[in-house]
């Protein structure tokens, strides 16, 4: 992938980029190895590729220039904007969007946020790809003052940019690094982006968590399937599980499958995916992974988790070292965090592992293992 962001040292995000995709991919798998176990211990099986670019299906865009001029991308080192429209990671749909987006900053008079004044309104333009093309659009603003113009301006964007189905504004009065604020207003009829992967369609509210890489992510999913498939259990958690990715795709007559998740919005649209798929036997709870497990009275046959980076934590996996669990199924997009928890489930070993480059040209990736008894 040839980047002239990259090559100007404006950007620096893709810190792979200087090198061959195929010794990106090497070296993540050596990474895991080298801290879960190699090929003697574990059955790995071979490294899941997407595309090397244009498979980002979310764009956070840092709003900065001026209402006229307005630049959407990164800040600088030095606090300037830089204009990441064409940025080579987005989907084609995204970079398609992201000038019309723009002009429509300037149409409704949005003053770009500027962090060494802490003076104007929008901070981020977020942007989310469906795998159909629709798109989720929010606007992550200080505060309500540009409600009004949005509102006057919005049958524009609607016109001049189809594929949106959902344009929200966000709220996020403070003076931080924190990407949104717990309010949204909606401001379409629809609420939720429909994301079809394999067989399952699964809906995607503003405030809620979707993987950034659709290719690898469908290709998760099934791996996840196929594996519980074959373990054949009768009950099934998924923890941490968002809009229910993993408990959907797991779902199979006569197993009760039930997922657990902080966000409310995320399991709203876990519900509204399950009932449309008909899946009786899937349900959905808001709460904290750990409390729920710990307050619960007996485990499932299979866990599965795909945490935060920070991973389960000593918690959890105590839990699961003194549960009667025969198998879990650990998606992790920090195989550091990873391991250490591991090391607090003695009992356990990993059986299966793989690397599923979900971030290319990063150090990130996500590593699924297939945990059981020694």
């Amino acid at each position: 992938m040839q980047c002239d962001h990259y090559d100007a040292n404006r950007c620096r995000s893709c810190t792979l980029l200087d090198r061959p995709y195929s010794v990106q991919v090497a070296e993540k798998q050596r990474r895991a190895q080298d801290l879960l176990g190699g090929p003697d211990a574990i059955a790995w099986l071979p490294p899941l590729l997407g595309p090397e670019q244009g498979f980002r299906n979310k764009a956070k865009m840092v709003v900065t220039g001026t209402v006229e001029r307005p630049v959407l991308g990164i800040l600088g080192p030095h606090g300037a904007g830089v204009d990441l429209r064409d940025c080579g990671l987005h989907t084609a749909g995204l970079r398609a969007a992201l000038p019309t987006l723009a002009e429509f900053v300037t149409r409704a008079g949005l003053v770009p946020y500027d962090v060494a004044r802490r003076a104007g309104e929008l901070k981020y333009l977020l942007a989310t790809e469906s795998p159909d093309g629709e798109l989720m659009v929010r606007l992550v603003l200080r505060s309500t003052e540009a409600l009004a113009r949005i509102r006057k301006h919005l049958p524009w964007l609607l016109a001049a940019l189809p594929a949106a189905r959902v344009v929200s504004l966000n709220l996020q009065p403070e003076h931080k690094a924190v990407l949104e604020g717990e309010q949204e207003i909606v401001l379409t009829e629809a609420e939720v982006l429909p994301m079809r992967l394999n067989d399952l369609v699964l809906h995607l509210r503003p405030q809620g968590f979707f993987q950034t890489n659709t290719v690898v992510a469908s290709a998760l999913y099934r791996q996840v399937r196929d594996w519980v498939d074959e373990l054949a259990p009768a009950s099934v958690w998924d923890l941490y599980c968002g809009v229910g990715g993993f408990a959907l795709h797991c779902a199979a007559p006569g197993r009760a499958v039930l997922g657990i998740e902080t966000s409310a919005q995320a399991v709203a649209g876990a519900r509204l995916s399950a009932s449309g798929a008909g899946l009786e036997e899937v349900e959905f709870a808001v709460g904290d992974a750990e409390s729920f497990a710990l307050a619960a009275a007996h485990g499932p046959d299979v866990v599965i988790v795909n945490p935060p980076r920070r991973g389960i934590g000593a918690g959890l996996a105590g839990w699961l070292e003194a549960s009667t669990t025969r198998a879990v199924v650990y998606s992790s997009c920090n195989v550091t965090s990873l391991s250490a928890d591991l090391a607090a489930m003695p009992s356990w070993r990993v059986r299966r592992a793989q690397v599923l480059d979900m971030f290319p040209q990063t150090t990130h990736d996500e590593v699924l293992t297939l945990l059981t008894r020694d």
